[in-house]
C-alpha cells in the first residue's frame, strides 16, 4: 500500500469515501472535523455541507449517532472506532482487508472476508467493487521463457470478480488506496509536521555538536 500523506487530493477522496461509506457505523472520535478540514485543505463550509451529516459544529469530535448497545445487537459486536486502526493494523493489512470481501451465503450479511474470517461487517463498498466470489480460477504462476507470455494455472480459494460494480477494478483499487491513505493520516495527523521538525532538530544537534566538542576538549585540556 503506497502511503502518501502529501497527496491532498487522495486524502480528500479518502475522507469523502470514509464519511459516506464507513462513518454510519465507525466513529473516529479522537479527531475533530475542523482539524481534518484544515489539514486536508477543505474549506469549512464545504466540509460541513458535504462531509458532516449530523447536527454538530465544525469543532466537534467525529462521533456517530448509533448507540453501542444497538450496534452490538445488529452486528454481534460494536464496530470499533477507526481513528487508530491504521496504526494498530498497518496500511497493508487495511488495504488488503478492504479488497478481500467475498460472497458467503452462510454469513448473516451474505459476505465473508479472506483476511478477517467470519467478520460481522457487511461489504459496504460492494456497490463500487461489484460481486466478488471465492472459488477456482486461473492465476498467473510464471512466464514462458521463449514468448514472455503469462502462464496460468487453475487454483482453488481464489477471489475473483463475478460482476463489476460502479467502478472498474483499477478505479476501485485507487478508491481503496485513497480510503486507506486517509485512515493512515487519521492515525497520526501530525506525521508530516513531526518529520519536518525532526529534520531541523537533527540539523541543530549536528551543529551544536561542534562547539560542544571543542568546549569538552578545553575543559579537559590540562587533565592527564
Amino acid at each position: 500500500m503506497p502511503v502518501d500523506l502529501e497527496d491532498k487530493a487522495s486524502l480528500q477522496r479518502g475522507a469523502q469515501l470514509f464519511t459516506n461509506y464507513c462513518m454510519g457505523c465507525h466513529s473516529t472520535k479522537f479527531a475533530r472535523y475542523n482539524r481534518v478540514a484544515r489539514d486536508l485543505g477543505i474549506p469549512e463550509d464545504v466540509m460541513m455541507d458535504n462531509l458532516v451529516f449530523r447536527d454538530v459544529k465544525i469543532g466537534s469530535l467525529m462521533k456517530i449517532a448509533m448507540r453501542p448497545e444497538d450496534s452490538k445487537k445488529w452486528f454481534g459486536a460494536t464496530p470499533p472506532d477507526l481513528t487508530l486502526v491504521a496504526r494498530v493494523r498497518g496500511a497493508d493489512w487495511l488495504y488488503t482487508y478492504l479488497k478481500s470481501f467475498y460472497e458467503d451465503d452462510t454469513r448473516p450479511y451474505g459476505v465473508n472476508n479472506a483476511v478477517f474470517k467470519d467478520v460481522g461487517m457487511p461489504h459496504v463498498l460492494e456497490d463500487l467493487q461489484g460481486r466478488q466470489v471465492k472459488g477456482t480460477a486461473p492465476v498467473v504462476v510464471g512466464f514462458d521463457p521463449l514468448t514472455g507470455q503469462e502462464l496460468y494455472e487453475e487454483k482453488e480459494g481464489v477471489l475473483y470478480l463475478e460482476e463489476e460494480g460502479q467502478l472498474n477494478p483499477e478505479e476501485f483499487d485507487d478508491a481503496v488506496k485513497d480510503l486507506t491513505n486517509f485512515l493512515v493520516y487519521m492515525g497520526e495527523p501530525s506525521a508530516l509536521e513531526r518529520q519536518r521538525i525532526g529534520f531541523w532538530v537533527l540539523l541543530f544537534l549536528a551543529i551544536l555538536f561542534v562547539p560542544v566538542y571543542y568546549l569538552n576538549r578545553e575543559y579537559w585540556r590540562d587533565i592527564h
